[in-house]
């Protein structure tokens, strides 16, 4: 698995998200996902959104996943 393949597959899940993904080693990821989506959810909420992109390929194919999902309003507010 790539951060690349990681990347597509959450922005097919979340249509118009910007997304970033990391790794050093294709086995542990570190993703930073924006999404108008995540308006109105909770952290939990908008890590379920995530998860639900990913499919069986969580805890499987792909074994550690860092997100931050942010709306692109709390992104705009961090400068």
């Amino acid at each position: 698995m790539t951060p690349e393949r990681i990347a597509d597959l959450i922005r097919a899940g979340l249509p118009g998200a910007a997304v970033r993904v990391e790794s050093d080693d294709n086995t542990h990821f570190a993703s930073q996902i924006v999404a108008a989506q995540f308006a109105g959810l909770r952290p939990i909420a908008r890590h379920q959104l995530v998860y639900k992109a990913l499919g069986a390929l969580m805890g499987r194919e792909i074994h550690a996943l860092s997100i931050e999902a942010l709306t692109p309003e709390e992104l705009q507010r961090r400068g």
